[in-house]
């Protein structure tokens, strides 16, 4: 016990003073980021903005009614749309649609036999087109010209009893008709049907020939 006091007691005299502070040492690795703090409170709402530029004025009338006319607009081409799906199962193979105040007119660019074409439009609800005066005449023949066409089957026939002419729905020809220079000539005796020309005028052709046609729809029942 003596000894090891002693040797305590050695120790204590041999430490010197304590020396200088020493320089600042390296900084060590950045630690991890803490977890975020909780969300402050709101501050106080600033000043109103400025006021903005007076707009231009609005010409309301005449944009309510440009509007109207594009809404009819846009209300007529869906229905011609619908229209065209529904009677023909290839949109492409029509022509457009023409109109009258009572009739849809659609040019098939399908090459058929007149009675085959006959049935085709009667299928989807319609007839060959029946040009019944000469306004409607008119209509068909500027179809078939901005179609860039010759010739199409339309709904007149005689094959009944010749020289009796009649429309597809079975209805006599009265005071109207178009037929062309010379015609009807029951050429080989064998033409019981009618094409129109581009020129609008009618001619009797043979029934089994093949050319496109004009189906014609009531308003009513589209």
């Amino acid at each position: 016990m003596r000894g090891t006091m002693a040797v305590i007691a050695n120790l204590i005299c041999e430490m010197g003073e304590k020396g200088e502070k020493g320089s600042i040492g390296r900084h060590g690795k950045i630690g991890p980021i803490g977890s975020k703090g909780e969300k402050g409170d709101n501050g106080d709402v600033g000043p109103p903005g400025p006021n903005g530029e007076p707009g231009i004025p609005c010409e309301c009338g005449q944009l309510r009614t440009a509007i109207g006319k594009m809404d009819n607009q846009v209300a007529m081409l869906t229905t011609e749309l619908k229209f065209i799906k529904k009677a023909l199962p290839s949109p492409a193979a029509v022509a457009g649609v023409r109109e009258t105040d009572n009739k849809i007119y659609l040019l098939v660019k399908e090459e058929k036999r007149y009675m085959d074409a006959q049935l085709y439009c009667q299928g989807r609800g319609g007839t060959l087109s029946m040009p019944k005066d000469e306004s409607t005449n008119a209509v068909i023949a500027s179809y078939i010209n901005q179609a860039g066409l010759n010739r199409v089957f339309i709904g007149i026939n005689d094959l009944e009893k010749e020289g009796n002419f009649v429309y597809s729905d079975r209805s006599p020809m009265q005071t109207f008709n178009k037929w062309s220079t010379g015609e009807p000539n029951n050429a080989y005796d064998e033409e019981d049907c009618v094409e129109m020309i581009a020129s609008g005028g009618w001619n009797d052709v043979a029934c089994h020939i093949t050319m496109y046609f004009v189906c014609e729809f009531d308003k009513e029942n589209v």
